[in-house]
């Protein structure tokens, strides 16, 4: 297992966010099973400015983990039954997340939280150090994957501008 470490995740989202394509996510239960999902598919919410990120509405203490160091598990509920995986990325102070939308295995944001068993608990853990959760390096390293951006979903409330910008990153 190769973990990828927090400080991975200090740069900017729209850096990091092709890279992530093709590694794993892992979740090892309590049991020591585990869940290993191969990202495909992940959109960048970057900064205050960005009418679509959670953090252009403020600090609060839903959006307080987007604006530390990058590196740390964002995850929130919606339609009060999904828990959504987002990573924070940047630095302090600049708010920005990448949203695991799609893996190899499962297609939606809110399947792959299901199937990762999240909860509120995974908040704020630092997905370097964490026993739980991680990023590692794809150890199939013979797959290769063309890169397409097109416009996040599900954001129109944002405007046209903010919700037709390129920010979503698939691996086809």
């Amino acid at each position: 297992m190769e973990k990828i470490y927090s400080s991975f995740f200090s740069r900017d989202a729209l850096e990091i966010a092709p890279q992530i394509l093709g590694m794993q996510i892992v979740r090892q239960f309590e049991d020591k099973s585990r869940t290993i999902l191969t990202i495909t598919e992940v959109e960048v919410y970057k900064g205050k400015n960005d009418l679509g990120c959670h953090a252009s509405k403020g600090r609060t203490p839903r959006t307080e983990i987007m604006f530390h160091k990058g590196g740390k598990i964002y995850v929130y509920l919606i339609y009060g039954i999904h828990w959504l995986l987002n990573i924070t990325t940047g630095a302090e102070d600049d708010p920005q997340a990448i949203l695991i939308r799609g893996s190899r295995e499962i297609k939606g944001p809110g399947r792959i939280g299901k199937a990762l068993a999240l909860d509120k608990s995974f908040y704020d853990e630092d997905i370097g150090l964490s026993n739980r959760l991680w990023l590692q390096w794809n150890r199939d390293k013979k797959r290769s994957y063309n890169l397409k951006r097109a416009p996040r979903i599900g954001i129109d409330y944002a405007g046209e501008y903010w919700s037709k910008i390129p920010w979503r990153f698939i691996a086809t």
